[in-house]
């Protein structure tokens, strides 16, 4: 029974329970709410391509990945959490701890720099989990205090200054060297949406999400381990987005307590535009990949441009996330019509 009403969430479709299935038009309809955004993204691939002659060349596309990998990594944990009904505000700064704990810890041993912002972001996330999961506080009001707090505690680390990474190292392979041709970061996030798709689809835990995203007091009472599965969502987005961290700073050569300013916002803009509910229960890492590479095109596509001030990204995905959340609305509407 949880895996039937768990794939149907994901499907965004009622639960077979006996009463007749969904209608075909009700299932175009939840089809084109999860896949929507790969739709978009192989449009505006074929648009760029035909207006810009620099864009479809190997070195613009690796370098619009690359950018967009250490937000994708952050999308991850994103759509986990987004997906059981939550919300984090705190993984900007999480990212931006997590490349100082790298560059502070590199003197000590270059693998530390890839341990210790993971566990430490991790655990962060951990007690976010805890403080939403067990002492019922709203996810908005504990990750916005994270988000506060986090960047705080970032530039006390950094003594408000970046932090200096040895480019003698092994650890800045991390951020500029490759493996089968494609920069290193690159394969971490392509390497976490496989894991990640995997989990979400494949696992029981990934059920758990979809159920808990659907109606939280429904699978408590199924029996779904409510209060572990988020916790885990939230620690997961931590350690992710101090991963995302440790390898900006290994492609900066600098741990930037100032970064990643703004990037949950991204996170949460690249995930809903991949077709995931802000109210939970429907959503896929496809989507959520589709979301990220399309906000990064964009941008790219405004840098092309080059009559454009700085607003313009901030104004394009604004807008174009406005829209993406009123075709949402449109195709729940028809679907439960």
């Amino acid at each position: 029974m949880a895996t039937g009403q768990a794939r149907a969430a994901e499907e965004n479709v009622p639960a077979a329970g006996g009463g007749p299935g969904p209608s075909r038009r009700a299932r175009i309809f939840a089809v084109l709410q999860r896949r929507g955004a790969i739709v978009v993204l192989l449009l505006v691939v074929a648009i760029a391509s035909v207006r810009f002659d620099s864009f479809l060349t190997t070195r613009n596309l690796e370098n619009i990945v690359l950018q967009a990998s250490f937000l994708g990594l952050i999308a991850v944990g994103m759509t986990f959490v987004i997906i059981s009904g939550g919300i984090d505000l705190s993984v900007g700064s999480m990212l931006a701890l997590g490349g100082v704990l790298a560059a502070l810890a590199l003197p000590v041993a270059w693998p530390l720099a890839l341990v210790v912002p993971v566990a430490a972001c991790g655990l962060l996330g951990l007690g976010q989990g805890i403080l939403i999961a067990k002492a019922r506080m709203a996810p908005f009001i504990v990750t916005l205090a994270g988000l506060l707090g986090i960047r705080g505690l970032a530039l006390a680390l950094a003594d408000e200054q970046p932090v200096g990474v040895d480019n003698d190292s092994p650890f800045v392979w991390f951020g500029q060297g490759e493996i089968l041709s494609l920069t290193v970061p690159i394969v971490f996030m392509l390497a976490a949406f496989a894991l990640g798709g995997l989990a979400l689809i494949r696992t029981r835990y990934g059920q758990a999400i979809f159920a808990i995203g659907g109606n939280e007091e429904s699978a408590r009472l199924m029996g779904v381990p409510v209060d572990r599965t988020k916790i885990i969502a939230y620690a997961t987005s931590g350690a992710l987005s101090g991963l995302a961290g440790a390898l900006l700073a290994a492609q900066l050569a600098a741990g930037q307590p100032v970064a990643g300013a703004g990037w949950e916002l991204d996170a949460i803009s690249a995930v809903v535009v991949g077709g995931t509910l802000l109210t939970g229960g429907a959503g896929t890492l496809s989507g959520s990949l589709a979301g990220v590479l399309l906000l990064g095109i964009l941008q790219n596509l405004i840098n092309q441009l080059g009559t454009l001030g700085s607003y313009a990204q901030q104004l394009v995905s604004g807008v174009f996330l406005i829209a993406v959340v009123l075709v949402q609305a449109y195709l729940t509407r028809k679907q439960r019509s």
